[in-house]
């Protein structure tokens, strides 16, 4: 936690990357657990079904895990597909393969077969531990795995999860692995083509200390919640490395999203930091909460995409709590954060993360004048950043610009030095001259009371290159229509400058997203594109 009257500019001044050579989460895992009473996870399904587990019995298991997977034959560097829920056996899963010094490669339990096939084609894998309900989804991918090991039951040719960590040792030693050492291999969303693998040393785990400490607001008296699925970077930020890095217990839940269900579970048990995608708190926020009481809640935050200002002070006159907004990929941890040292600016990401030299930057590398609008972009190589686009140097050669590391994303800094996300720089709409970032339009949309959700792309147009196009989700009791259109049209215009406002709507029942929850803007262009092309008007 951040010490109170502590400044960003001293926490950015004083700060000191202190990373050792040699790194193995697994082995601190197992330092918190030579006390055995300190709880890591509280976990909860949907059919009320829980556990609570130590320290501890997450050490143990994991030994049990190492031993058991090593025996099947899994080795130091290979690579290793953990694709389970969210289930205490994920850390589990996730902890043992970091032990054996594999590489780990975390995927959500959703994916088809021809995801799968991908990823272990791709990587090559040595092993893959799923759900005996995802185990015919891998075969269907029809790629030969040497060693399949299945939770939940065993099919022909896998091996039970439960059975074999029955019969291996509880007791181990983590791998002397380096920090610099690939660790973990992340598969991006793919919102524009094949997913990039996105390979990260043991140092990354390290780094999230400062994820954890500084933008979590971690104590040691917390119970954290995030509520990602672990099959995204953002897990690795706020459900395993982040807190477990500070020594802090999390809670997880298995079951769909419901704004109901996740209002009574920050209640019942007592969350006090949570994150969420922004996504999830529109809905929150839409569904009421003035008669809420979660008096242990006291700290929060967003990441994903940029959190709408309105959401943010809904939120505040709700609950009292401001939510604190992030920047960070699955390249990287934390970039730049509204800390908890930091007046918020809603709307703004924040301001640098300490540790990283993170600026707006022209097409020659020199930073841009305040207001202006340019590729965001991190000085060098620090720890938490990932090693390599892995099987493909052309991705990682094309992602530099001399020292830089381009983040794909346009953003500005004001004259405090806060940043403010303009758009993806593939998002970003160019019409009739004018550059226009989506997030402002979908921003301006969203403080209508008609709107509940909506994102903005760019239309193919004759005239103008390309128009704003809004795609419109809308809250229970207004009814679509050219008149609501045409409000708000007229309410984009007076919230933006009017060349901004959304020359066409489009109201529909919900958006397309990633698995990760992220809206995927590209498969509404293309659908414009598509629709444009066809002779549509």
């Amino acid at each position: 936690m951040i010490a109170p009257g502590r400044r960003w500019e001293d926490l950015t001044a004083r700060f000191v990357w202190q990373v050792p050579g040699e790194f193995n989460f697994g082995a601190l895992v197992d330092a918190w657990a030579t006390d055995r009473s300190r709880v890591a996870l509280y976990w909860e399904d949907e059919a009320g079904r829980s556990a609570r587990l130590t320290f501890w019995d997450v050490a143990q298991a994991s030994n049990r895990a190492m031993n058991a997977l090593a025996a099947l034959g899994v080795g130091r560097g290979d690579p290793l597909l953990v694709m389970l829920p969210r289930v205490p056996a994920w850390h589990v899963a996730m902890v043992a393969g970091l032990k054996l010094g594999a590489l780990v490669i975390p995927c959500t339990a959703t994916l088809r077969a021809k995801d799968i096939a991908y990823r272990l084609q791709h990587s090559g894998a040595r092993a893959v531990v799923t759900t005996a309900e995802q185990a015919a989804e891998v075969e269907r991918a029809g790629v030969e795995v040497p060693i399949k090991v299945a939770l939940g039951g065993a099919p022909a040719g896998w091996h039970d999860w439960d059975a074999t960590l029955a019969r291996a040792a509880p007791h181990g030693v983590a791998a002397r692995t380096r920090s610099d050492e690939p660790a973990l291999c992340f598969y991006t969303s793919g919102t524009t083509r094949h997913p990039k693998a996105v390979l990260h040393a043991h140092a990354y785990a390290f780094a999230h200390r400062w994820t954890g400490e500084y933008w979590l607001d971690l104590q040691r008296t917390d119970l954290h919640w995030t509520t990602a699925d672990t099959g995204w970077a953002k897990a690795a930020y706020g459900v395993l490395f982040g807190p477990w890095m500070n020594g802090v217990p999390t809670f997880m839940y298995q079951g769909r999203f419901d704004p109901e269900r996740e209002l009574d579970l920050l209640a019942r048990y007592e969350i006090s930091t949570f994150c969420a995608p922004p996504t999830e708190y529109r809905l929150l926020v839409a569904q009421g909460l003035a008669a809420r009481r979660l008096p242990r809640l006291r700290h929060c935050t967003s990441a994903g995409e940029p959190l709408n200002p309105e959401v943010v002070h809904a939120w505040h006159d709700a609950l009292g709590l401001l939510i604190h907004d992030g920047f960070g990929q699955t390249e990287t941890t934390i970039l730049a954060a509204n800390l908890p040292a930091l007046p918020i600016r809603p709307g703004s990401m924040g301001k640098p993360f300490p540790g990283h030299d993170l600026r707006v930057i022209d097409d020659d590398g020199a930073e841009v004048p305040v207001d202006t609008v340019g590729d965001l972009a991190l000085r060098g190589r620090p720890p938490s950043l990932f090693l390599e686009y892995w099987k493909s140097p052309e991705d990682t050669a094309a992602c530099r610009r001399g020292e830089w590391y381009l983040t794909g994303d346009r953003a500005r800094r004001d004259e405090d030095g806060y940043l403010w996300f303009v758009g993806r720089a593939d998002d970003v709409i160019i019409s009739a001259g004018y550059r226009i970032g989506p997030f402002e339009v979908e921003s301006a949309l969203l403080e209508h009371p008609a709107v509940v959700e909506s994102a903005v792309v760019a239309s193919p147009d004759p005239v103008r290159g390309e128009i704003v196009k809004a795609f419109v989700v809308l809250q229970p009791g207004h009814a679509a229509g050219d008149a609501l259109a045409h409000a708000l049209q007229d309410h984009v215009k007076r919230v933006t400058a009017p060349y901004k406002y959304p020359r066409e709507i489009e109201f529909v029942s919900d958006l397309p997203k990633t698995a990760s929850g992220k809206i995927r803007r590209v498969e509404l262009r293309q659908r414009e594109r598509e629709r444009k092309s066809g002779g549509a008007e």
